[in-house]
């Protein structure tokens, strides 16, 4: 079966394009995650609160004292910090993945009114224009994968003591232990709001969300 010239065939036709989320289904929602997407959000995170975790057994003395164990502390913190991008990279065969990588990396003019309307704290949605990812996770996503290649470069630093000066070594754990006390509060804020939102806690869960959830909260999404 074919199409003629300058008409949809009828592969295009069975699939939207990645941009525009999915007509609702008969129960009234609207896919906003994929399988792969969801897979590596789980992974990334598992990993993630196993480095928080041992990195407070090593550096919390009464942490440390109550779990003991330090050498095996020490080598899952190692490794789950090694291990915490490869979750994104085999997820890039998505390509789902890849097209809401990047939405997160392009800011458009309502994200500005988005952040606008967060600094006077005006909580009404028209206020708050988002498209699929609003802009706090916008910045949110590019904080933390920034934060996680920096925590990464400098543990290895750490880690291979005999390639580098002791002035970069010094360096390096010092940025290494305050970045990490900056992300676990930063996650901390993440976990809040997610936890605050039982929608978006749906979606990631389920892959799909309400329609008019995703009206409200995001309504740019279909057109961005």
């Amino acid at each position: 079966m074919t199409s003629t010239p300058g008409s949809a065939g009828p592969t295009a036709e069975a699939t939207p394009p990645p941009s525009e989320p999915p007509a609702p289904g008969a129960d009234g929602r609207i896919r906003r995650f994929s399988r792969a997407e969801r897979w590596v959000h789980r992974v990334t995170g598992a990993l993630m609160l196993l480095c928080v975790v041992t990195a407070g057994c090593l550096y919390v003395p009464q942490l440390a004292e109550l779990v003991g164990r330090r050498r095996l502390v020490v080598t899952l913190h190692e490794w789950s910090g090694l291990l915490l991008p490869l979750p994104l990279l085999l997820g890039l065969g998505s390509r789902a993945l890849r097209a809401d990588l990047g939405r997160l990396n392009r800011f458009l003019p309502y994200d500005k009114e988005w952040l606008r309307a967060v600094r006077r704290r005006d909580p009404r949605p028209e206020a708050r224009p988002a498209g699929k990812f609003n802009a706090g996770q916008k910045l949110y996503a590019g904080w933390i994968a920034g934060a996680v290649l920096v925590m990464l470069g400098t543990g290895l630093l750490m880690w291979f003591t005999g390639l580098t000066p002791v002035l970069w070594r010094t360096s390096a754990t010092f940025v290494h232990d305050w970045l990490a006390l900056a992300i676990g509060i930063v996650l901390l804020g993440h976990i809040g709001m997610a936890y605050g939102d039982p929608q978006a806690r749906r979606g990631m869960r389920t892959g799909s969300v309400d329609r008019a959830w995703a009206e409200r909260e995001h309504p740019r999404w279909k057109e961005e």
